[in-house]
């Protein structure tokens, strides 16, 4: 027999056993014991510690991409400036919130100090500007215009400055060269908000709480290529700020450079045409209203006919977009929204819509040869046309017989198109047309020229104009009845006899409508960008180009180019016999018709130019002047209002944009030296190995050197007939239709 157990162990062994089991016991119950004290215990008080551990990011702005004219010339750009910011984050540890600190740094940079402490107040709804609408948590810009001396007082001082710094960063810049504003066409740089940055964060293109966005014009249409990517360095920091680590870092990219065609000699030629065009109106006496017209806005623009490109694209009343660097003061951003501002924000080019006036021929007279009346019939020019008792006169009583369509387009005979639309209006089966009968040929056809929609500019914010078609008149009928039913009296003043009419029958097409809309009054509303279109289709053989300032986007390196193609839209509802016919037309305009006393002396058998005028009647307000026109290269608008009539108010500054573009003189001389652009430039500028873009030099001023070759000019002398001529009464117009922004009624009309 054997003493040992049948487990086969001794009992010392099976001792040591216990005693290992009882050790290892111990020491799980030790350590999940202190695993309890840490976790449970203690863990609120641990985390707290350890989120002091985070990452800190470092953010290294991107360089925005320039903005160039079509040569190269920086119309937009960057530059280096010493920028003075203040941190919300560190002001509002401060027991004041940072207001000793604020009003002593205002002390330093010369400004009052409630401009100051504004500056860094947040954006709401109740709060006005100046105030931050950007991120909270981003440094606040006070300055960008501090100087070395100022910098250096507050960088030496910090302790007397906490949360404010003062570094040297990349600043926008509007240069405008050779004085040329662009100020709409570029727009405008804010901080970014937070609602802007979590709707980005999943995007192609997030945001950081650095960037500036654009929010108008170039600057926002084409913000993600402008833009870049800011690098960032992450850096792991414990709670005391000390760096335990770098995490990883993402090196800036610059952004892109948007080269455009814009012109910018040809930019200020026409921002300084139409403004001394604006200054000339208003010293003209306007026999209607007995005062002077006030020529409160207008716009002007230069179009390639072939391709849709711009080449100068202005709007009065302008401003300066540098205003708008480093945060705008109160002062400034009050002269810019306030009521008495005339809101130069608006780029009234592609935001601007008025009555065309009798520009809008072009499309009744399309209108009329698709409804299958004749180019060269006969259709009368009498002095007046009259409908139930209604009087539509021609301009003074004019009467020019039996005439063509071409020549009714010439000398913009009202009375033509007149008859032409009632007759129309008759045969879709007048006031109560059975269902699938009206053809609206007139209306149709606008729509086939692209009116009543977008142009698709490269812009934001473009409106769409009006045509005032039969669905148009039921649909506003609908959201007006109430209105016009309670304020409406049959007997009242003319606006509540109206208010009355459209109650009754404002959902329908009545003759008065017609006719008025056959000559651009009326609803009818368009943009002059769209005639800009429309005048470049004609000039072209009928096709439509998408209006485009964008000409390339080419890389910070210089390596990759994007070109922006010239893109087709549609063609015109009008047969190349028709486009011939309109084309001799609007020559004749120049020639012998209503713009010939503004184009003496134009060498029109070197350099054809056509054109057709327009003077659109605007309730409550004077008239507004247009001027439509275009070469084999341009088509250039203008359109003033409150300033009279088309050739009268746009005429001279027209023929000067042209003289200017092609080297005429004034004695209608050409010098090709002096032509800034002759033909459309084809070309990008030429960019160097390391990226950067030759920019060619800028001197003088372009329109004072334009402006001295027109002095011997003998259309721009005292003996040529005024600006503007009186119009006739205006009280025969009660079929009129006005119900906003078109003048009520009267005899047709002041002078195309």
């Amino acid at each position: 027999m054997t003493n040992i157990p049948e487990t086969g162990r001794t009992p010392r062994v099976q001792i040591r056993l216990v005693v290992i089991q009882i050790l290892v016991l111990s020491l799980l119950g030790t350590l999940g014991g202190r695993l309890w004290y840490l976790q449970i215990r203690q863990g609120a008080q641990y985390q707290k510690e350890a989120s002091g551990n985070h990452v800190q990011q470092v953010v290294d702005p991107a360089v925005r991409g320039d903005i160039l004219d079509a040569r190269g010339v920086p119309l937009a750009d960057n530059e280096t400036r010493l920028v003075v910011s203040a941190s919300r984050t560190d002001l509002l540890k401060q027991k004041d919130d940072g207001k000793a600190v604020l009003t002593k740094l205002a002390g330093i940079l010369g400004i009052k100090p409630a401009e100051v402490i504004q500056k860094v107040r947040l954006c709401d709804a109740k709060t006005p500007q100046p105030c931050w609408n950007g991120s909270p948590y981003q440094p606040i810009p006070i300055t960008d215009e501090a100087t070395p001396k100022q910098a250096l007082q507050i960088r030496e001082r910090s302790e007397d400055f906490p949360g404010i710094t003062a570094e040297p960063e990349a600043v926008r810049r509007y240069p405008g060269p050779g004085k040329a504003n662009t100020a709409q066409v570029l727009g405008y740089l804010s901080p970014v908000t937070d609602a802007e940055i979590q709707k980005a964060k999943d995007t192609d293109s997030p945001y950081l709480r650095s960037d500036m966005v654009g929010r108008s014009g170039l600057e926002r249409q084409y913000d993600k290529e402008l833009r870049g990517k800011a690098g960032v360095t992450r850096y792991e920091v414990d709670n005391l700020g000390r760096v335990i680590g770098k995490a990883k870092s993402d090196a800036a990219e610059p952004g892109s450079n948007l080269v455009t065609s814009i012109d910018s000699r040809v930019q200020r030629v026409a921002e300084y045409e139409l403004d001394k065009a604006m200054k000339a109106a208003r010293t003209q006496y306007d026999k209607i209203t007995g005062e002077n017209y006030k020529a409160d806005s207008g716009a002007v623009i230069v179009m390639e006919a072939k391709t849709g490109r711009i080449v100068a694209m202005a709007s009065a009343p302008t401003y300066d977009p540098n205003v708008w660097v480093g945060g705008i003061s109160a002062k400034d951003y009050k002269a810019l929204t306030g009521k008495d501002s005339d809101y130069p924000l608006l780029n009234r080019a592609i935001q601007g819509q008025a009555a065309p006036g009798s520009t809008f021929k072009v499309v009744s007279t399309a209108a009329a040869v698709n409804a299958g009346y004749a180019w060269d019939g006969g259709y009368p020019c009498t002095s007046s046309y009259s409908v139930g008792g209604q009087v539509f006169k021609n301009f003074e009583g004019e009467n020019f017989g039996d005439i063509s369509l071409g020549r009714a387009l010439e000398v913009s005979c009202d009375t033509v198109f007149y008859g032409l639309a009632d007759r129309e209006w008759k045969r879709d089966g007048g006031i109560n047309p059975r269902k699938g009968q009206p053809k609206d040929y007139f209306f149709k056809t606008a729509h086939q020229f692209g009116l009543g929609k977008e142009t698709g500019i490269d812009l934001p914010n473009e409106v769409s104009g009006r045509v005032p078609d039969r669905q148009w008149k039921l649909d506003y009928w609908k959201a007006n009845k109430d209105a016009w039913c309670k304020s409406g009296k049959k007997d009242g003043s003319y606006v509540e006899k109206i208010a009355y009419e459209n109650c009754l029958e404002g959902n329908k097409m009545r003759e008065g409508d017609e006719i008025n809309y056959s000559i651009g009054q009326g609803d009818t509303l368009v943009t002059p960008i769209q005639e800009a279109m429309i005048y470049g289709a004609v000039a072209n053989g009928g096709t439509e180009y998408y209006p485009t300032i964008g000409k390339a986007i080419i890389s910070a390196d210089g390596r990759t180019v994007q070109e922006i193609k010239p893109r087709v839209q549609r063609k015109l509802p009008v047969s190349q016999a028709t486009l011939k016919g309109m084309d001799d037309a609007f020559a004749g305009v120049i020639t012998r018709g209503t713009a010939a006393w503004k184009f003496g002396g134009w060498p029109q058998n070197k350099i054809p130019l056509h054109g057709k005028t327009g003077t659109a009647e605007v309730y409550g307000k004077q008239t507004t002047g247009w001027l439509a026109t275009y070469s084999k290269d341009y088509s250039v608008i203008m359109t003033i209002s409150q300033a009279g009539t088309g050739s009268g108010s746009a005429g001279e500054a027209v023929r000067n944009i042209y003289s200017a573009l092609y080297g005429v003189q004034g004695d209608g001389s050409i010098d090709t030296k002096k032509a800034l652009l002759p033909t459309p430039q084809k070309g990008l500028p030429k960019v160097r190995k390391d990226g950067t873009i030759i920019t060619p030099k800028v001197t003088g001023d372009p329109a004072e050197d334009a402006e001295k070759a027109q002095q011997d000019n003998p259309s721009n002398g005292d003996d040529q007939q005024p600006a503007t001529s009186p119009s006739p009464t205006t009280r025969n117009r009660n079929t009129r239709r006005r119900p906003r922004g078109t003048r009520a009624g009267g005899s047709r009309r002041m002078p195309s």
